[in-house]
């Protein structure tokens, strides 16, 4: 597999890649720098946001969804790089020092979002995780909230089985990916470890192709691991960086597929920071809008 530099941007910890179909356009963020980004027939624009930002998904309605400490956000994307134009949605976490990590859209347009204590600083540096004070919630498109989970760590992967009743999401903290039966009323059954366990880094963020199969990025591990539909590890898809953050099948055929990826402050591989990106064999399934 031939992996690419989309472009000559190093991030400092580039996250949450969405790829919208019908714009044909490339969303993500960079949490550290406060950057929501999106690439858009070869132009790349940036919105500077005022906390951190772990998710940038656009709406039906033509505007998008920033997940920051203090609330979900809806932004104009009209509005300016430096003055962004903000306004609050609904706040999914309520416990103090946390902020938000993983989200996605189920096939119903309804975000789900996971949280985690806060790990940044006010320059983006890291600080120590010292609690399991993480959250699952679900934002459906009036903006009301229901929590479905509490005590996690660091919650990554939020994916959902053709049929929408089981839920695939890591951990970091724990270094796994588990499995929720999903009820036809939305509430989560008993987790269980799901994917074969792996050496090669820790989860984080995945996508889904259309076989069924998750591909997970494996924090540290230089790699990307490439899940069955039963959990079983099916293959080990090399990197050119050391942390690998998430992923998404892109393109008009959903066929390339971007790789986000962080750089550590003392430096590292030359590609390390960059978005990636590789034409796959195997397309991908594709990303669902906010339905509000």
């Amino acid at each position: 597999m031939h992996w690419q530099a989309v472009s000559t941007e190093r991030f400092r910890l580039a996250e949450g890649p969405f790829w919208d179909g019908a714009t044909q356009a490339l969303y993500w963020v960079d949490i550290a720098a406060r950057l929501a980004c999106r690439l858009a027939q070869g132009r790349y624009r940036y919105w500077h946001l005022p906390e951190a930002v772990s998710a940038f998904i656009p709406c039906e309605r033509g505007d998008a969804l920033v997940t920051l400490p203090s609330g979900v956000y809806r932004l104009d994307l009209d509005s300016p790089a430096r003055q962004p134009a903000l306004s609050l949605f609904c706040v999914a976490d309520r416990v103090g020092g946390n902020r938000p990590n993983e989200a996605r859209c189920d096939a119903r347009g309804r975000l789900w979002l996971g949280s985690m204590q806060n790990n940044l600083d006010e320059q983006g540096g890291d600080l120590p995780l010292t609690r399991r004070s993480g959250g699952l919630f679900r934002v459906d498109a009036d903006a009301r909230v229901t929590p479905l989970l509490e005590g996690l760590g660091i919650v990554n992967t939020l994916l959902w089985n053709a049929s929408g009743d089981e839920l695939y999401c890591a951990d970091s903290l724990d270094g796994q990916l588990y499995a929720y039966a999903v009820a036809p009323d939305g509430c989560l059954g008993p987790r269980r470890t799901w994917a074969q366990p792996s050496v090669r880094g820790v989860p984080d963020g995945s996508a889904m192709d259309s076989q069924g199969y998750v591909w997970n990025a494996r924090w540290e591990g230089h790699c990307l691991i490439r899940y069955a539909p039963d959990g079983r590890l099916d293959r080990v898809i090399e990197l050119p960086v050391r942390y690998p953050t998430s992923c998404v099948f892109g393109g008009p055929d959903l066929r390339t597929l971007y790789v986000t990826s962080a750089r550590s402050a003392q430096g590292g591989a030359a590609l390390d920071g960059a978005l990636l990106m590789a034409r796959v064999e195997t397309a991908g399934l594709p990303c669902q809008r906010f339905a509000g």
